[in-house]
């Protein structure tokens, strides 16, 4: 039983990588052959995780370690469990749709055989990064993700898309390199990388009630794996890159960054949380003041911006607040933490499959207008009821809406801050916060629901019930009727869409199903959990955000980034507060360069200073009894002899006609001629020794692949 699943992780990971290899050969030949290749594959990989998925939810497999052993040393280890295998799924299910969505999304595109080999070649990536059990394996897959990710932000090739894709190959270098050195300390210092191994850490190590050096190194080395996770999810500060590339990479692609990419890095911050820092409080209140701190950043964005795709992706930001709030609720609430550890798996699920819907509505409108731009757009889905259907879903769900999929999520998160709140209340837990700060998250986590209703309502109002304001184009929008897409691409939204009202109208089936299969992963006590989700104290919470978002779209969208008369939207951000172009970029660019500049510049003039100041003084330097002007001593010595025999020349047989050499000069020049030759032959074998090195890493990794299969 665990050979033949082993077989089938194998395949998930490194069967569409070899299938983006293969791909990239028929998409030379035949496109259309190509892309429905492509839908094969990832087809293929859903159908492998569902059954996976079922496996482990029927038949309870013993623990599944399938290994590679002596890559790099450590090996790569992949395991599988109920979190695992739902994680797995769901990502294949997006790419196995966003795929179907590609093929006419990228009809008009070019270079869209290399979209093809990325894209599979991420799934790959990913899928490793959700089945790793140690974190080498993490680390390996998930820079491999980010590179081969990094060519979907690039696509257009557009001076937009070059330097968004610069920014997330930024982001994702730095992040990766600080998560490294965090794997080194957490290794130097435990041991071992392997997630199970590490479960308590923090009280092994002394981390709690402690400040010992075994304390320092372990937070340093949390600290730094943090801040990788949280680059590639998106969590504040380091959430600068999604807003410029969602815009500029193909719908599809955004689709999966957001949905699907994000997660990765939540997937290891989840690790963090339930193994190597299981039990911190302090750890706990560290995640839940960055999530607060994302969760209402992302919104205020997303509520101030007027490019429709550029919305969708600062709302991924304040999505992924949500998440951290609940993993820093679950290491605060201890061992009463189901409710959060729940609300946090199930609002990925959810961010996930919403996203995946939000941005392929979006790309549909891409695909038509080329144009993102809310004044461009406006009108855009009047009298196209299957378009509405779909971005209807997709708002209400994200919107937190009695009875679809986010409203289930956002009530287990908003219950674990309450739960919270009274235990502190009644004396029965102590912690960081105090009940007035724990009111005011509270109110932080209502608001941040509020301004998503109300960015959420700002899009679908623009797209389906105003109409543009020049008649014309207006009309050209209502004549395309049923043209927009074909009847693929209709196929993957309208499915996609659907998965979130099931979701939302049977909690107690799908929803707590869900939460059961994964919780495990979080290693909370298997304890039953019986939530009234559509009490009257749950949806008074839901009744408040719809309220306040309300509120917030007749005040701020209606009456202020609107012109007079709602003519057109008005962008209110104010360009300085980019932290990208006012902070980052200036810092790396110009500020870091010369700090570190200056300093070399001095340390380089104060060891100069100490060789002359030594040389005039302890070891004094012998003057020569004739400095050469150029050449060596041996040409000069040649330069001598010759001029001697010169001169005897001249006095016997060429008294007549003289010559006069100077020997200097040429058996110098000879010399410069010889040592350049002899640098030039150099740097040819230096060349010819690195291409024999790549030679050999080629045989290398040749062999390697041999000895496995």
């Amino acid at each position: 039983m665990n050979t033949s699943i082993n077989i089938l992780i194998y395949s998930t990971i490194f069967g569409p990588m070899a299938a983006a290899v293969i791909g990239y050969i028929i998409g030379r030949y035949d496109k259309d052959l190509r892309s429905r290749f492509a839908d094969a594959v990832t087809g293929i990989t859903f159908g492998i995780f569902l059954y996976l998925f079922i496996q482990v939810l029927t038949e309870d497999p013993p623990e599944i370690l399938a290994k590679i052993p002596d890559v790099c040393g450590l090996g790569l280890h992949f395991t599988l469990d109920g979190f695992r295998a739902m994680y797995g799924m769901i990502a294949a299910f997006m790419w196995f749709m966003s795929t179907l969505f590609s093929r006419e999304y990228l009809s008009h595109y070019h270079n869209r055989n290399r979209y093809y080999l990325f894209l599979l070649f991420t799934l790959g990536a990913t899928e490793g990064v959700f089945l790793s059990a140690d974190f080498y394996t993490t680390f390996i897959f998930f820079e491999i993700m980010s590179f081969t990710s990094y060519v979907w932000v690039a696509h257009d090739e557009k001076k937009e898309a070059l330097r968004a894709s610069a920014t997330y190959l930024a982001v994702a270098v730095i992040g990766g390199l600080v998560m490294l050195m965090g794997i080194f300390l957490l290794y130097d210092m435990t041991g071992t990388l392997f997630f199970d191994e590490l479960i308590g850490a923090a009280a092994s190590y002394g981390l709690i009630g402690s400040q010992s050096y075994a304390s320092t190194q372990l937070w340093i080395a949390g600290l730094c794996m943090l801040f990788g996770f949280g680059a590639k999810a998106g969590a504040f500060p380091l959430h600068i890159w999604l807003p410029k590339a969602h815009p500029v990479a193909p719908a599809p692609a955004s689709a999966l960054l957001s949905g699907i990419l994000t997660k990765a890095g939540m997937y290891g911050i989840l690790i963090l949380a339930a193994y190597l820092f299981l039990g911190s409080t302090a750890w706990g209140s560290l995640i839940l003041m960055l999530g607060v701190c994302t969760m209402v950043i992302g919104a205020v964005l997303a509520l101030f911006s007027i490019d429709l795709k550029r919305t969708l992706a600062c709302s991924s930001v304040s999505q992924i607040g949500f998440i951290l709030v609940g993993v820093g609720m679950s290491g605060l609430l201890g061992s009463e933490n189901l409710v959060a550890v729940r609300g946090s798996l199930l609002h990925m699920v959810n961010h996930s499959l919403i996203k995946l819907v939000l941005f392929m509505a979006a790309g549909v409108i891409y695909m038509n207008l080329h144009k993102l731009d809310l004044n461009d757009v406006r009108g855009f889905g009047r009298r196209k009821p299957l378009l509405n259907y779909i971005f209807l879903m997709g708002a209400l769900g994200i919107g937190g809406v009695p009875l679809w999929n986010g409203y289930i999520s956002k009530t287990l998160l908003h219950e674990s801050i309450v739960e919270y709140t009274e235990l502190i209340w009644e004396g029965h837990l102590s912690g960081m916060f105090g009940v007035g700060t724990l009111r005011g998250i509270e109110w932080a986590f209502l608001i941040s629901g509020g301004l998503t209703v109300a960015y959420m309502t700002k899009l679908y109002v623009a797209l389906f019930l105003e109409k543009n304001e020049n008649d014309k184009i207006q009309a050209d929008y209502d004549a395309l009727k049923g043209k927009y897409m074909n009847k693929v691409s209709a196929t993957a939204l309208t499915l996609s869409a659907t998965l979130l009202p099931i979701m939302g109208f049977f909690p107690y089936l799908v929803m707590d199903g869900l939460a059961g299969a994964g919780q495990g992963f979080m290693n909370v006590e298997e304890t039953e959990l019986i939530v009234s989700y559509f009490s009257p104290a749950n949806l008074k919470g839901a009744a408040i955000s719809l309220a306040i978002g309300g509120a917030v779209y007749l005040v701020v969208v209606r009456l202020w980034m609107m012109r007079p008369a709602g003519t057109s939207y008005v962008n209110r951000w104010n360009k300085y507060l980019d932290l990208e172009n006012t902070v980052y970029r200036p810092l790396l660019l110009h500020i870091l360069p010369f700090l570190f500049g200056v300093i070399c510049r001095v340390l380089d003039s104060f060891v100069d200073t100490i060789v002359v100041l030594l040389r005039k003084t302890v070891y004094r330097d012998s003057k020569l009894p004739q400095e050469l002007p150029e050449g060596t001593e041996l040409t000069h010595m040649l330069a001598c002899i010759a001029s001697f025999f010169q001169g005897i020349g001249n006095l016997t047989y060429r008294r007549k006609h003289p010559v006069k050499t100077d020997y200097d000069h040429k058996f110098a020049m000879i010399h410069e001629e010889w040592a350049e030759n002899s640098t030039m032959i150099a740097r040819s074998m230096s060349f010819g020794l690195l291409l024999f090195c790549i030679g050999l890493i080629l045989m290398l990794a040749y062999l390697f692949v041999m000895d496995i299969f």
